[in-house]
């Protein structure tokens, strides 16, 4: 399990130019849940915009234990910004999700790899502050949900 979130992070962190300018990238803190067993968790997100209107939105999940059942997330999704005005933009997204579920130590544990499709809204609260939402769909083999994501990120 350990090695394949270690690989995710390298191969996030591979796609990501640590240069960049201001304004083009973020960092978030988000409050998530998830439909399919009712799980709510923290967050964290990191976003790249690569190409004018275009980002890739890496983020790390812990969903906490509900009725002895916890959860790992980890998502690549790509965002394609539309500005409605000066302060508020909507973006639908794409990307895959990978899931590690866990029930109490020892007695279950179940990987999940699939897809988000979805939809994201921001509102710029000052120049450095944004807070945002997001509802996507997470397409996986024999396991489908609805995920909800709202949180605050801020902008270098």
């Amino acid at each position: 399990m350990k090695k394949y979130i270690f690989l995710a992070i390298i191969a996030i962190a591979s796609t990501l130019n640590l240069h960049a300018n201001q304004g083009d990238a973020s960092a978030a803190a988000q409050f998530v849940y998830a439909s399919k067993h009712s799980m709510a968790g923290l967050g964290a997100q990191f976003q790249y915009e690569f190409v004018q209107n275009f980002r890739v939105a890496p983020e790390f999940i812990y969903f906490f234990k509900d009725d002895g059942l916890s959860a790992l997330n980890v998502n690549l999704n790509l965002h394609y910004i539309i500005p409605t005005s000066n302060s508020f933009s909507i973006y639908p997204l794409v990307g895959f999700s990978y899931g590690h579920y866990m029930a109490d130590p020892g007695d279950y544990s179940e990987d999940h790899c699939g897809a988000n499709v979805g939809m994201g809204a921001e509102y710029i609260i000052n120049e450095r502050i944004k807070f945002f939402s997001e509802e996507r769909f997470q397409i996986m083999k024999d396991f489908n949900q609805s995920v909800t994501v709202m949180g605050l990120k801020y902008v270098f």
